[in-house]
C-alpha cells in the first residue's frame, strides 16, 4: 500500500510540474505577443494606417519563407520563434514589424483589393525589397523608433550570401548600404547619436561595409546625384 502511495504521489508531483511549466510556457507567449501587439498598433496608429493587420507570435520555427508566409495573402504578421529570438530591444521589434506592415499595407492598395498589387510584389521582390526598407524606416521615425534597429536586425538575421541573377532577394551588404545611405540622408540624428555603435551587430555592419562607405563618403564629397552601384 505504501508503494502505491509514493508512486501516486511522484505522478501527482511530475503532473503538476508539468501543469506548471505549461502555465509558465503560456504565460511567455502571452507576454511576447503583448509586446508584438502593442509595437505593431503603434506603428499603425502613429502612420495612420487604418487597413486591417493581424500580429501573431508562434513559437515554432520558421522552415519554409513561401509555406508561412501569410502577410501578402491573409494580411497577418506572424513572429515566428527563431526570429523573436533574435530581437533584443523595441527598436528590432519594430524594424521587423515595420517591413511587414509595408508588404502588408502594400496588398490592400489598388485592383481587386490589392491583388494585382500581391502580384507585382511578387513579381519583382528584389526592386520591392529596397523600397519596403526605406519605407520601413520612415514608419519607425515616425512612431519614435531607432531606425538603425533596422540595420542591426538585418544584420543579425541575413547572411550575406551571393546571390543569382534569378534570387529573389538582394545581397544583404546592398540592403544594408542603401538603409545606411537612406538614414544618412534623411534622418542623420540617428547616426550622429548612435547608442548601438559599440554594439557587436553594428560594429560587423561596419566592418563588412568599410567599401560601400567609402563609395558614400566619396559621392557626399562629390555632391554627386548618381545611383551607387552597392556590393
Amino acid at each position: 500500500m505504501k508503494i502505491i502511495n509514493i508512486i501516486f504521489a511522484l505522478l501527482l508531483t511530475l503532473s503538476s510540474n508539468y501543469a506548471f511549466a505549461n502555465e509558465q510556457e503560456l504565460i511567455k507567449e502571452q507576454t511576447i505577443q503583448s509586446k508584438i501587439n502593442d509595437c505593431g498598433y503603434k506603428i499603425l496608429n502613429s502612420n495612420q494606417i487604418q487597413n486591417r493587420i493581424i500580429f501573431v507570435y508562434n513559437n515554432s520555427e520558421k522552415k519554409s519563407v513561401l509555406k508561412n508566409d501569410k502577410t501578402l495573402a491573409n494580411r497577418e504578421i506572424v513572429v515566428f520563434g527563431n526570429t523573436y529570438k533574435n530581437i533584443e530591444n523595441q527598436d528590432e521589434l519594430a524594424a521587423f514589424l515595420a517591413r511587414e506592415i509595408v508588404i502588408a499595407a502594400r496588398s490592400y492598395d489598388g485592383i481587386a483589393n490589392g491583388f494585382l498589387r500581391s502580384l507585382q510584389i511578387k513579381a519583382a521582390p528584389k526592386k520591392f525589397e529596397i523600397v519596403a526598407d526605406k519605407r520601413a524606416v520612415d514608419f519607425m521615425v515616425v512612431s519614435g523608433y531607432n531606425p538603425i534597429g533596422l540595420i542591426t536586425f538585418i544584420q543579425k538575421t541575413n547572411s550575406q550570401q551571393r546571390q543569382g541573377t534569378f534570387s529573389t532577394h538582394n545581397l544583404t551588404s546592398k540592403r544594408l548600404a542603401i538603409i545606411y545611405e537612406y538614414i544618412y540622408k534623411k534622418y542623420p540624428y540617428y547616426l550622429k547619436e548612435n547608442p548601438y555603435f559599440y554594439t557587436e551587430s553594428y560594429q560587423n555592419f561596419l566592418l563588412t561595409s568599410q567599401n560601400n562607405r567609402k563609395m558614400l563618403a566619396e559621392k557626399i564629397k562629390n555632391n554627386s546625384k548618381e545611383n551607387l552601384k552597392y556590393e
